[in-house]
Order: C-alpha cells, then structure tokens, then sequence
C-alpha cells in the first residue's frame, strides 16, 4: 500500500520515516519529495508498505504523531491524476476562452 505522509518538518530524512513506519512491517521504499533546484524538502513524501494490513497499522498509530516538532497527516496515498484539463496553459481555473484565445468575459479596465 501506497502512504501518503504531509505536514513534514524541512529536517524528516527518508531515513526518519523509514524507522518510524518499519516498526509497524515490512516497508519497501520511502521517499521525502524535494525541490527539484534546492534539495529542500516539500513537506510530504510517500511510504510504500507491502502488507495491507500493517499499511493500516502504521496509519492509523502515525497519523497525528509528533516527528521532529511537527504533527504528521498519514493515510492512503491516492492514485496519482494525470488529467490536465484543471487548468488551461496560463494557470487559470475555469475560465473558457472563445476560438481567437480571448476570455468571454468583457474586459475590465484600471
């Protein structure tokens, strides 16, 4: 099972995690997420744990837990979405555009 671990403090190595989950089964991989330029660490990462029912162990025991001075959010990572129709390439959330790229909506001036 895939686990999802948020609210990290900067400091939680995939080494710290790996001990904390590995007291409740078998863990297979662990990986903190860091900034692709800076190494600094995003703030959650993921857990993977063969055994269901040690995955659930080890969430429901970690979730809420003290580790390195911040409370941790543990659960079911879900699946991972690769549908881009959230947003459109200017970053904008449900805004439609006519054929010519232009907004629907009037334009507003300053």
């Amino acid at each position: 099972m895939n686990i999802y671990v948020g609210n990290l403090s900067k400091e939680v190595t995939d080494q710290d995690l790996q001990n904390a989950f590995s007291a409740y089964g078998m863990v297979k991989s662990v990986k903190v997420i860091r900034d692709h330029d800076s190494g600094e660490s995003k703030g959650f990462g993921f857990v993977d744990m063969p055994q269901n029912n040690e995955a659930q162990t080890a969430i429901q025991e970690l979730n809420e837990r003290m580790i390195k001075g911040k409370k941790i959010n543990v659960n079911e990572a879900r699946p991972k979405n690769n549908d881009n129709r959230r947003s459109n390439s200017s970053g904008n959330f449900n805004r439609s555009r006519n054929a010519s790229g232009n907004s629907d909506r009037p334009f507003k001036r300053w």
